[in-house]
């Protein structure tokens, strides 16, 4: 289930994102109008050709998709990224992608506290990195959208795993305009407490707006139903 909201500040929404039945995707454009925008929607028209090819290395699969947009972004020529955080699912494995500062979360099945899965690649991660900040004062911190690196045509390392799951495992990807303004504990327990798919996702991207977002805030929330 993805949703989605401009947000009270933006003129344009640069987020994209896709739940398909083995895939999801959030991507967030940077860059400006309408170079993020033509980026993540780059990237999410890439990997959605993945949701029926039944890999039996997803996360290797998402890499070369991913490289696909890349080049594609690169011969746009316009200056246009993206961060994309990404998951494929083959069996019992979930391939997962990452880069830039979208994130991913796992709420295992049966579980109180949901997992980060991803690392931001952002200045003040760097600084949380060597000690000279807390995770407490990164998130208000007014560097705090400042990416390390994104798809943009050029040069990128991506974070990529190989997760074991399970059914009843619940998985949310959102862009940073809800990371960044909702603790990690409500958003975990949101996605503990409200079963029902529809009606988390909206929750999460209420609580954006509620707590100050001036970005847009797109969130995916998807259940591992069978493995």
């Amino acid at each position: 289930m993805t949703v989605t909201d401009v947000g009270p500040a933006r003129p344009n929404n640069e987020d994209a994102a896709f739940a398909g039945r083995r895939l999801v995707v959030i991507a967030d454009g940077v860059g400006g109008m309408p170079a993020g925008e033509m980026a993540s929607e780059i990237v999410i028209s890439t990997l959605g050709g993945l949701e029926d090819v039944d890999s039996i290395d997803p996360a290797a699969a998402l890499e070369d998709a991913v490289a696909r947009a890349n080049a594609q972004i690169a011969a746009e020529g316009q200056g246009a990224g993206t961060t994309v955080t990404a998951g494929l699912l083959h069996g019992d494995q979930l391939g997962l992608l990452h880069v830039g500062d979208s994130r991913g979360y796992l709420l295992a099945a049966g579980a109180t506290e949901m997992v980060r899965l991803t690392r931001d690649d952002t200045f003040v991660q760097l600084l949380v990195d060597r000690g000279s900040l807390t995770a407490e004062e990164a998130r208000g911190h007014p560097r705090r959208s400042l990416i390390t690196q994104a798809v943009q045509g050029e040069t990128y390392r991506p974070a990529t795993a190989l997760l074991p799951v399970e059914a009843g495992d619940r998985l949310l990807l959102c862009s940073d305009g809800l990371s960044d303004y909702v603790e990690d504990v409500v958003i975990g327990r949101t996605l503990r407490e409200i079963r029902d798919l529809d009606a988390c996702a909206k929750e999460l991207v209420a609580l954006a707006l509620a707590a100050g977002t001036y970005d847009n805030v797109t969130v995916v929330v998807a259940d591992v139903l069978a493995v």
